[in-house]
């Protein structure tokens, strides 16, 4: 096959996994905050209650696999890295399921802190918030260019991935932390 055909197949292929990436960076962030403020019918009959912290461990997790693969790239070993990293987008994915299920399921918790911490609790979750919806193209962004070895695209892209992606796991786990005493 020519070059030149061979660079078509390939930006045919990038404007529809790009486009995807678009649809799902807006899907994914409606959806979300749709399930969030849906009103409750009542009583659900499954026990959501133990995904909290269930969140928090995948934060955890996800923050680890992201400093695993930082760790391995500075050492150009690349193959520990894309594990690493896949297995970030695992958690994430996995987090994100289970997130939505819980809002969906479960009940609002209200923060009840008072003072300065509650600046603080409202801060670190505005924050998360905004950049996880900010961090959704950036991974998937990132994770395309890297499986499809477009390594100058992902390097770009990567460097704001990765400081974002590890603030939103951090901050998930902060949030989780700060809010559990109020969980019912």
């Amino acid at each position: 096959m020519s070059t030149v055909k061979i660079n078509n197949l390939t930006n045919a292929r990038d404007k529809k996994v790009l486009t995807l990436i678009a649809v799902l960076s807006v899907a994914i962030p409606v959806v979300v905050a749709v399930l969030f403020y849906m009103p409750k019918s009542g009583e659900s009959n499954v026990d959501v209650s133990y995904l909290p912290g269930f969140h928090a461990i995948l934060n955890s997790c996800t923050a680890i696999a992201l400093v695993t693969g930082y760790f391995h790239i500075k050492r150009n070993n690349t193959k520990a890295h894309r594990t690493a990293m896949l297995f970030a987008f695992g958690l994430s994915a996995v987090f994100l399921v289970s997130y939505v299920t819980y809002h969906f399921l479960g009940q609002r918790t209200i923060y009840g802190g008072e003072g300065l911490l509650k600046y603080i609790y409202y801060f670190i979750l505005l924050t998360h918030i905004v950049l996880a919806i900010v961090i959704v193209p950036l991974v998937l962004l990132s994770v395309y260019f890297g499986i499809t070895n477009q390594l100058s695209r992902h390097r770009r892209i990567s460097k704001w991935t990765f400081p974002v992606w590890l603030y939103v796991a951090v901050t998930g786990v902060l949030v989780y932390l700060l809010i559990s005493p109020y969980y019912t």
